[in-house]
């Protein structure tokens, strides 16, 4: 028997023992916890260094400094982290209390930007400014969203059975929030928030041909949206037939791609982008992963993908592991949110999907969304937390 034969085995048996370990860490209590907190900081880590890099040039261009929008993205990270903490350390019975109060705030902040709104941009009506700052009412109405829908079912979980206590009042309210959304021509913001709801619906165990069939209404729904607006239809054949459209709504997209090329396996540095300087649009927001992938690579671009895995890995590992209703639908809800604004904006980079103008989770660029996404992981790392507690007491 030859030497290799002969240690086959030994091998086999460490790679075993390997397995075995990994999973009993894995199934630890905490193990959900540390994974979304460990992936969700070094995101974010991560999203600073990179705006710092992506919006340096047209930071400089606009304002005279390479730092200014670095700044504003830094402040709300730094007002970020304690809104992580505190929402981290809230019991499940606040979350519930702040379902109905959150999604009737959301509501009003999302009809005041129909009424005294600020001025569009890239043909988007979404932000409000209040007290000298602008937010962007769509990102919280995500999360209120979830607490609401996550609150509902789990009141109503009895009477699921029964078609009418499923669909109403869950439909009409996320139509009413859809349609705010759609009045400020942000597409992008309402599939996901399309996302979210299937998810709360899914996993509250709707019938299989219900599923189907809201998510088949969902989809004519969005394609008749995608259909009404000049600038979408041109968004939509410029992604199928790039090469027609590059000096106008293919441009962004063909030069993101450009940037993915230019950086190869191990990317061209940290802060080296040729891209950044006023080729690439929103360089530091919508196409900041064109910039990874520029500067990093595709190592860089891998591991990227890869924390965010392990991101959605740990929001449904507690979604699983949950024993209540509410925990259980609303940790599920989250991680679907952030799953989707994931694939549809790196999807948009690399070419498989149009461009629809959604940021990258916890990297890109933007207060609004930065802070609703970091109080969304806190939601997660409390449901973590209630999910270990319960885990222990069981097994003592």
């Amino acid at each position: 028997m030859s030497v290799a034969a002969a240690d086959r085995p030994r091998r086999t048996a460490r790679g075993s023992a390997v397995t075995r370990q990994l999973r009993a860490l894995l199934d630890r209590p905490n193990a959900p916890y540390l994974i979304i907190l460990g992936s969700a900081g070094l995101l974010v880590v991560l999203g600073l260094v990179m705006v710092l890099s992506a919006s340096s040039v047209e930071s400089y261009r606009t304002t005279g400094s390479s730092f200014s929008y670095w700044r504003k993205q830094a402040v709300f990270f730094a007002i970020g982290v304690p809104v992580l903490f505190f929402c981290s350390r809230l019991p499940v019975k606040v979350w519930r209390a702040l379902a109905y109060p959150a999604l009737i705030f959301s509501g009003v902040m999302l009809a005041l930007v129909q009424v005294a709104g600020d001025a569009a941009v890239n043909g988007n009506r979404n932000w409000i400014t209040v007290g000298g700052v602008q937010i962007q009412p769509s990102e919280a109405a995500k999360l209120a969203l979830v607490l609401w829908g996550a609150d509902l079912l789990a009141r109503k979980h009895a009477l699921l059975d029964q078609w009418k206590h499923l669909l109403v009042p869950l439909l009409p309210v996320s139509g009413c929030i859809l349609l705010f959304v759609l009045l400020g021509n942000d597409l992008g913001t309402a599939l996901v928030l399309m996302m979210l709801v299937l998810s709360l619906l899914f996993f509250a165990g709707a019938p299989f041909r219900l599923f189907v069939a809201v998510l088949g209404a969902g989809g004519v729904m969005a394609a008749m949206l995608a259909s009404t607006k000049s600038n979408r239809v041109a968004r939509l054949t410029s992604w199928l037939s790039p090469s027609a459209d590059q000096a106008g709504y293919a441009y962004q997209a063909l030069h993101g791609r450009l940037a993915l090329g230019t950086g190869g396996f191990l990317g061209v540095g940290l802060g080296a982008s040729r891209e950044k300087w006023g080729t690439l649009p929103e360089a530091h927001n919508d196409f900041i992963f064109a910039i990874i992938g520029e500067e990093l690579g595709l190592l860089g671009s891998l591991v990227v993908v890869s924390l965010f895995g392990a991101l959605c890995y740990g929001g449904y590992q507690v979604a699983l592991r949950s024993s209540g209703r509410f925990e259980h639908l609303a940790a599920a809800a989250v991680t679907t949110w952030l799953a989707a604004q994931t694939v549809i904006n790196i999807g948009a980079v690399i070419g498989l999907m149009p461009v629809i103008g959604l940021p990258l989770p916890l990297v890109s660029a933007g207060g609004s969304a930065l802070l609703s996404t970091m109080a969304a992981i806190g939601l997660l790392l409390s449901l973590a937390r209630s999910n270990a507690r319960a885990e222990r007491a069981a097994a003592v």
